[in-house]
């Protein structure tokens, strides 16, 4: 069965655009990515949510290890010089990685770190439904 992964990252809501903009323009790459079966980015709807949630499904491990060792993995996180502790954030295609603190109240910087920190969430699916 697949696995997903979740990078759960604390986005001030002034770098919301620059987030989305970041993660759109790295999809294709991702989408050629053998093992590769899915992506959302999960906007929070409540006011006070720092954390949006950045969902990838892959065929298995290997699958997910192999993009992370890859060169567009390394190419999509150039700009992570503060990103998340090593283990973390993988779930996601990158794009100036929007991990690690960015201290910038005005904004965020251009191609520098968009979130004050990131966890990653891993699971196996074990149940799954498709529509009819």
């Amino acid at each position: 069965m697949s696995v997903v992964k979740i990078n759960a990252l604390n986005i001030p809501p002034q770098a919301g655009e620059e987030v989305v903009k970041r993660f759109s323009a790295r999809l294709g790459e991702l989408s050629k990515v053998d093992g590769f079966e899915g992506f959302e980015l999960l906007k929070p709807t409540a006011d006070n949510e720092p954390r949006w949630f950045v969902y990838s499904r892959w065929r298995d491990e290997a699958a997910f290890q192999a993009w992370r060792n890859s060169d567009t993995f390394a190419q999509g996180h150039a700009g992570a010089n503060a990103g998340p502790p090593a283990g973390a954030g993988g779930g996601h295609p990158g794009g100036g990685h929007p991990g690690g603190g960015n201290g910038h109240p005005g904004g965020p910087p251009p191609g520098g770190p968009l979130a004050s920190g990131s966890e990653l969430l891993e699971f196996e699916v074990t149940v799954s439904a498709e529509p009819a």
